[in-house]
């Protein structure tokens, strides 16, 4: 018998769902309910209803003194997992081997899943240490310098969504942010230099630095860097050039240009 065109079925809830997170997605920061409702032709009512179960899940947050709504971890892991499934790792991989060479260090591309990243790539540079950074291995994001890359690009109010109070500052050798307001003059910093560093924050006797990948809407896609012993006479300025570079041909060949 020939087969028979499949009927996609009218599940106006899902339709609408899928089309706030991907609204949300397009955002450079947080949204009114409201601006939702609006733009996508929603009923309020019915906007409300749709977020109060993105929220319980995961997928949004609601930021009651701005009375705006974000993207929430869930939405994040969504993304690391698309990650884990290749297109970036095997867009990156190359770049990143090109980078180890380069530089002479151990480079790695990672992807922020929640409050961690996640390493897809590593390149481990001749006569240099083995590090932690494993592809497969998480990290707390707010101390390394991938993970710092990323979090400067994000919209403030989602980083502090992310980090609301100290329990969300995960801790390894006593050094880096405790707090939310470290944190902020952290990426402050981050934000005025362009690039991302961290010094025995992850290993001691350890230094890196990251630059972020964004994608076609600005957001952080992934983030690269280098890492290398402290006692290394390496400047950091000139090897955060060097991953621009690789972090902006990353960008063109995920379609950000």
């Amino acid at each position: 018998m020939p087969d028979t065109p499949r009927t996609r079925p009218q599940v106006p809830a899902a339709d609408q769902t899928l089309r706030i997170l991907s609204f949300l997605a397009h955002q450079r920061g947080p949204v009114a309910a409201s601006t939702i409702a609006t733009t996508l032709g929603i009923a309020r009512s019915s906007v409300y209803h749709l977020l109060d179960a993105l929220e319980a899940h995961g997928f949004v947050i609601h930021l009651t003194a701005e009375r705006r709504w974000g993207l929430g971890t869930a939405a994040f892991e969504l993304a690391g997992g698309f990650s884990r499934q290749q297109p970036l790792a095997r867009l990156g991989r190359p770049l990143v081997a090109a980078l180890a060479d380069r530089a002479g260090e151990s480079a790695h591309l990672a992807v922020m899943t929640g409050r961690d990243v996640l390493y897809i790539v590593e390149e481990r540079a001749p006569r240099r240490p083995a590090l932690v950074t494993d592809v497969g291995v998480r990290l707390p994001a707010h101390l390394t310098a991938t993970g710092r890359a990323m979090l400067a690009v994000l919209p403030r109010e989602q980083v502090r969504a992310l980090y609301p109070d100290a329990s969300a500052f995960a801790d390894r050798t006593g050094r880096g942010p405790s707090g939310p307001s470290e944190l902020r003059e952290v990426l402050r910093e981050v934000r005025a230099r362009g690039y991302a560093t961290e010094d025995g924050e992850v290993t001691l006797g350890l230094r890196s630095v990251g630059v972020a990948v964004r994608d076609h809407a600005g957001w952080p896609a992934a983030a690269i860097a280098l890492t290398w012993p402290t006692d290394a006479d390496r400047d950091a300025e000139s090897l955060a050039a060097l991953i621009r570079d690789a972090a902006t041909e990353l960008e063109r060949r995920i379609g950000r240009t």
